[in-house]
């Protein structure tokens, strides 16, 4: 996250984004549509066929996405299953953040005209025998598909179509997708969906829905004269063995086919569609009956809050006595006039002659700040606009084209910092400084994808990045990102190096015997702690959206947490790099880096955690891209974080030296 964020979570729009901001979240009831839309995203309107006009339209088109499942991580377009296919259709065209979920948009052979009732209409018959191997083949990837779950995902006019049943207690959940089918296990265990109806009964025998009862609810436009805009479109999938095909009637047993079925087998796809008018929903709250039935939104605000209150209080705390301990030792040192006082010199004043001494692996150290401002300035004008709505996520995969676009943009700020630091340091091999700096991390990051895009590949899945996309990111890393990386790597070599307000001893001072607690280790593991504790809500948010295809919509409180996990991380190192001063240990340049930083491997452990507990995800390529790309994050929030401890530890020690009096 993203953070891989979902491209199919859904809009909430400028206004109710901003009162997420202000904590109220999924608590909102319906509102009013506003006169102000984003591009692309204008209602449409509908009317029946004889009253069609430029102002609506009267055929309503059904889009299939990409079928995923949360027992895998591989997705595959519809085209790739032995459905009924489109005859004709013009395929909407990608962005770049749908390509690289593994969205694939594509018509559908369900058409519907506004206002007018289908009943058990035929789309398609398909015929298998099992002797042909081509037949065999298809099938039983059908069986596969239905064995682990998967689920189809339909769009009408630019919104998911749902299938809402009962949960415990008693709460309606409202899925943005539904079932190919569903198994019953040799021993009678009833698989998924299987439990919704008590006819699938048969063991080692797969249930398939091949019939769906579409309901599509609208509004009519107060004006009247411009027709009607869809609020809702539920669906109820059914499963029949139509016995006249030629002419269904949507009745009898359920579709079953055996596993050890053999011969002709003869599955007649159909559909109802009814309309009805609702009057209550409006165009622009037409998603908050999905969002509302989402587990997890109600119980968590009360952790989510707690976690921000025992934040804030914390960071209080950690202010005052910064604050009062830090001028009582100032308001200490410079009284000491006499030369005897000065002689009895203690605590951090004590290594004003090494606190700017170059760290070892000064190169690396720069790259890693320059590649960590880039994604933070990234993270946080990506996170600002998602809040504001502008990047309303039924503008399918909007979010993360904006983050790779604005990751290629910031090319300049990421090679000014890496060349300033790394000139501060001392450091002569600018060009090699320039390089690492654009290559590095972005290469890291490149290849462990194109690894994951090898597996996707060999297992014919959608996620697969196209070839011509491949090319086309490596294009604007190198054509755009490089060269704006050396052009701010140009400015940061030309300027001056920092000047820091007290001279740096040519003798290193010997650091003494250092307790437990003021060791390196122990202090980057206790680092890291405070920082994770106020993300950890949100990741399983987060993680839960990627993983487990649910909706994400909580920019507000993401942005929240961002900015408090910014002044948690600063303030953590900050505390811990006064006590290393305190205890005459200067290197804390790598120490600040690293304290905030090693809340990216709570994060892996989290994880980690996660994929064996919360995830049902099975086989070796799944779960070879869940690590792959759960690494590719860790790296990213690393470096974020890293750099947020680092910059906030060099304020504070250019801060302290620079009011206290050194002669």
């Amino acid at each position: 996250m993203s953070a891989r964020l979902p491209a199919s979570s859904p809009p909430r729009g400028p206004r109710l984004l901003l009162l997420s901001l202000l904590l109220l979240g999924a608590a909102s009831g319906p509102r009013r549509g506003s006169a102000f839309y984003l591009p692309g995203l204008a209602p449409v309107n509908f009317c029946e066929d004889d009253k069609k006009s430029d102002e609506c339209k009267a055929e309503i088109e059904l889009f299939v996405n990409r079928l995923d499942s949360v027992e895998s991580v591989l997705p595959y377009e519809y085209t790739a299953f032995d459905f009924c296919q489109a005859s004709e259709g013009k395929r909407p065209s990608e962005n770049l953040g749908q390509v690289l979920f593994g969205e694939r948009i594509e018509p559908s052979p369900y058409k519907f005209t506004f206002n007018k009732v289908e009943t058990c209409k035929l789309v398609c018959t398909k015929t298998y025998h099992t002797e042909t191997a081509e037949d065999k083949q298809k099938l039983d990837f059908l069986k596969k598909s239905m064995l682990l779950n998967y689920q189809h995902h339909w769009i009408v006019d630019n919104m998911p179509v749902t299938w809402c049943y009962d949960v415990e207690d008693s709460q309606r959940f409202c899925n943005p997708g539904f079932p190919i089918g569903c198994y019953i296990t040799d021993k009678g265990h009833a698989k998924d969906a299987c439990v919704i109806n008590s006819e699938f009964h048969e063991r080692d025998t797969f249930y398939i829905f091949n019939h769906v009862d579409i309901k599509i609810h609208y509004h009519v436009v107060e004006t009247g004269s411009m027709g009607a805009r869809l609020v809702a479109a539920k669906l109820e999938p059914k499963s029949f063995k139509h016995t006249h095909i030629d002419k269904p009637d949507c009745s009898g047993p359920p579709m079953d086919i055996s596993n050890k079925a053999s011969g002709e087998i003869k599955i007649a796809y159909t559909y109802s569609v009814s309309f009805e008018e609702d009057k209550n929903i409006r165009w622009a709250s037409r998603w908050d009956y999905i969002l509302e039935s989402m587990p997890h939104t109600h119980i968590q605000w009360f952790s989510i809050m707690n976690s921000l209150v025992i934040v804030l209080f914390l960071s209080g705390m950690v202010a005052m006595i910064m604050l009062r301990t830090l001028h009582k030792d100032i308001a200490r040192y410079n009284q000491m006039d006499s030369t005897e006082d000065a002689q009895e010199e203690f605590g951090w004043k004590l290594v004003h002659g090494d606190i700017f001494r170059p760290p070892r692996k000064g190169m690396l150290l720069s790259v890693f700040l320059g590649s960590g401002t880039q994604i933070l300035i990234m993270t946080f004008v990506t996170l600002f606009f998602a809040c504001l709505g502008f990047l309303s996520p039924a503008n399918r995969g909007a979010l993360m084209t904006c983050a790779v676009v604005l990751w290629v943009l910031l090319g300049t700020p990421a090679g000014y910092v890496a060349a300033r630091f790394y000139k501060s340091f001392g450091g002569e091999k600018w060009k090699t400084n320039v390089l690492l700096t654009s290559f590095l991390c972005p290469g890291i990051v490149f290849a462990d994808f194109f690894i994951m895009n090898l597996i996707l590949w060999g297992e014919g899945s959608s996620a697969a990045i196209p070839f011509g996309t491949l090319v086309a990111i490596l294009a604007l890393w190198f054509c755009i990102s490089v060269p704006l990386t050396f052009i701010g790597a140009y400015f940061g070599f030309k300027k001056n190096a920092i000047e820091h307000p007290v001279r740096t001893n040519q003798i290193p001072r010997q650091i003494p015997e250092q307790s437990f607690y003021t060791k390196p280790l122990p202090g980057i593991i206790m680092g890291g702690i405070l920082p994770f504790g106020c993300i950890f809500i949100q990741l399983f948010f987060i993680l839960n959206s990627i993983w487990s295809h649910q909706m994400y919509y909580m920019f507000g409180f993401l942005f929240l947490v961002f900015i408090i996990l910014v002044i948690t991380c600063s303030e953590a190192t900050i505390l811990l790099c006064y006590f290393h001063l305190c205890a005459e240990d200067y290197h804390w340049q790598w120490r600040s880096f690293l304290t905030s930083g090693f809340t990216a491997v709570y994060f892996l452990i989290y994880a980690i955690h996660y994929f064996f507990s919360k995830l049902q995800i099975t086989g070796t390529a799944s779960t070879i891209l869940y690590f792959g790309y759960t690494m590719i994050m860790v790296l990213i929030f690393f470096l974020f974080t890293g750099t947020i401890g680092f910059f906030a530890c060099f304020w504070f020690v250019t801060k302290i030296y620079s009011v206290v009096k050194v002669d």
